[in-house]
């Protein structure tokens, strides 16, 4: 019997056979790797699909009311609460019941996605941008500035955030908002508190991979051909830092999720006839004994939503290890 022998190409373009004993080793991108090491992960995958719906959910908000039938968030309609004015539980036609005021709880659910995501979103890219750069900043050109920077970040994160989170929205709660009216009531009020109190967790983690890489032989290498700092931080140091980037931002959306619901739910967050899963865990804690699809269903959208984006951020940090296994 024959022995099979593999060829490769030679120098003049033809297959030159090789040793049948020699086996080949393909060489995989990190992209590759990443993919791989995220694929073997199942409850990562699963929570990454369960997080892709709720984003899908944000989007298609009206078409998916449109579809189950019920009607817009902010409709009231007295007739479907009794005559002592406590709502009717969940109906073929209401599937998660009403509210106190005859809202239907599926369509705010459904709605309350969108204000919980894009405020996590917002809050996380903003934290991103200002933690990386300070952190950046701080960790390269050491001295006076790593010391002015460090001294303010413990000096916002000395800060209570409810308290202050409370303060900030009583004070921007008129028409006019506060700054100068840069600062509205709302939303934005939430967004200014989360990263007010976020971007410092972000610093500091930059700031200390910042402190190893820039003592690595290829920084001194870039700095002894003459490259200028700002090459060194963006073309040398920020590509290192892709990664546990990556993996802090995953854990921000899930933790600036529970900040806005926290904050609606003291009354700081969205607007009260908005939609919002916050507020109306706020709103169903008066009447929870008599109604209790009213917390119920917002409780586990959000439980869901945040276990969802946690375990993605897991799955993340493992793949993202280049000393996970192949």
């Amino acid at each position: 019997m024959s022995t099979p022998m593999t060829e490769v190409a030679g120098d003049a373009g033809g297959l030159e056979p090789l040793d049948p004993g020699v086996s080949v080793i393909a060489a995989r991108s990190p992209l590759e790797l990443f993919w791989r090491r995220l694929r073997s992960d199942k409850v990562a995958l699963a929570a990454l699909i369960v997080v892709v719906l709720v984003i899908l959910m944000a989007i298609l908000a009206p078409l998916i009311i449109k579809i189950v039938g019920t009607p817009k968030p902010n409709v009231t309609n007295s007739d479907l609460t009794d005559d002592f004015g406590q709502p009717f539980g969940p109906t073929g036609a209401h599937p998660f019941g009403v509210d106190d005021l005859g809202r239907d709880v599926f369509s705010r659910v459904v709605y309350g996605s969108r204000v919980s995501l894009q405020t996590a979103f917002i809050a996380t890219f903003l934290t991103v941008i200002i933690g990386v750069s300070v952190g950046l900043i701080a960790g390269y050109y050491r001295g006076w500035v790593d010391s002015l920077l460090t001294r303010t970040m413990d000096l916002v994160l000395a800060f209570p955030v409810l308290v202050l989170a409370v303060g900030i929205g009583v004070a921007c709660s008129g028409k006019d908002g506060c700054l100068g009216g840069v600062l509205q009531p709302g939303l934005g009020v939430v967004i200014f508190v989360i990263v007010l109190t976020s971007w410092p967790y972000m610093a500091r983690i930059v700031r200390g991979q910042v402190l190893s890489l820039r003592e690595r032989e290829f920084v001194d290498a870039a700095r002894s051909l003459g490259a200028s700092d700002r090459r060194i931080i963006f073309r040398e140091i920020l590509p290192n830092l892709v990664a546990p980037i990556i993996v802090y931002a995953t854990v921000l959306i899930p933790q600036n999720v529970l900040y806005e619901a926290a904050l609606s739910f003291l009354g700081v967050g969205a607007d009260p006839d908005a939609a919002s899963w916050g507020q109306m865990l706020s709103d169903a804690s008066r009447i929870f004994r008599d109604a209790w699809w009213y917390m119920t269903f917002p409780g586990a959208a959000l439980l869901i939503t945040v276990l969802a984006f946690n375990l993605v951020g897991d799955g993340l940090q493992d793949a993202l290890n280049s000393k996970a296994g192949k």
